[in-house]
């Protein structure tokens, strides 16, 4: 560490006005936050965390993305009163040499890079400290778009388990051995493919938590929503009654519930052979 004289060579003597000198530096904003690497879960947005509550945790090159849109509306406010908490693990300390390597060239050549396997292990070794062997009590999932399609089934399973890991991946994947040895899930967002797991994670973790009792005012709305059965969810309305000509549909003001609960029922069964064959004939073979 280099020492500051007492008096630098070219202060100016008391009491003379300096000449050019530059301006003061601004003072920094107490308010603002520091970030630093560490091998230990971040826990995001929860000073308080309700016994027991729901736990998702995010392996991550990018820990600074989250808690993202997760913070924000009933989620966000959930988050910060402890009915769920999210803790990310950056995947960077956890790699090799001075430059923490986490990535190599795929073995059999290629392009792009593959997130190596004793790095991840390493990850997943701090990930699991605390957290259930079962995987039915907190599954360990990476978001890979080979895997399973997420569905409210699995948002449904993943909610009623104690907590969920996610592994983010980048790059051209993971090295399969550490899926095979850790027994790790794969679940696919969707049928295309993305720079990375952090927006995938995050769209999960939502429909994950908002099944958990407490974070929606009215839980029971989650029951009537699309995809909690099979069929589609009907058309909504609200005011203004006309709007630009449109009228509300006038079953649904006429306060008749049987016959509102009917038309809710018709709406959602026509929408769904309309725009969703696969979800009808699943919806046709359960009635049969």
């Amino acid at each position: 560490m280099t020492q500051t004289p007492d008096t630098p060579k070219d202060a100016t003597p008391e009491g003379a006005t300096p000449v050019d000198a530059p301006p003061a530096p601004p003072r920094k904003s107490h308010g603002r936050l520091t970030i630093s690497a560490s091998l230990q879960p971040r826990d995001l947005m929860a000073p308080q965390r309700v016994k027991g509550a729901w736990c998702a945790r995010i392996i991550t090159l990018f820990p600074e993305a989250f808690p993202g849109v997760l913070g924000l509306s009933l989620t966000g406010k959930a988050l910060a009163m402890g009915l769920w908490s999210l803790d990310t693990i950056d995947l960077r300390p956890f790699g090799e040499g001075k430059h923490r390597n986490v990535d190599d060239t795929p073995a059999g050549g290629g392009a792009g890079m593959v997130l190596r396997a004793d790095v991840v292990a390493r990850a997943l070794t701090q990930a699991g400290q605390g957290a259930p062997a079962d995987r039915a009590r907190w599954p360990v999932v990476f978001l890979s778009p080979r895997g399973r399609p997420f569905s409210q089934e699995t948002a449904r399973r993943w909610a009623a388990a104690d907590g969920v890991t996610l592994l983010c991946g980048r790059f051209e994947g993971v090295d399969q051995r550490v899926i095979d040895a850790y027994g790790i899930e794969e679940v696919s967002l969707g049928d295309f493919v993305m720079t990375g797991g952090e927006i995938a994670a995050q769209a999960m973790i939502d429909a994950t938590v908002r099944l958990i009792p407490g974070v929606l005012g009215n839980h029971a709305s989650t029951e009537e929503e699309s995809f909690s059965g099979t069929l589609l969810e009907h058309p909504q309305y609200t005011r203004p009654p006309v709007w630009e000509g449109r009228e509300i549909p006038p079953v649904l003001l006429s306060g008749n519930h049987a016959e509102i609960a009917k038309w809710r029922q018709s709406e959602a069964e026509r929408l769904t052979a309309e725009r969703r064959p696969d979800l009808w004939a699943r919806h046709l073979a359960g009635k049969g």
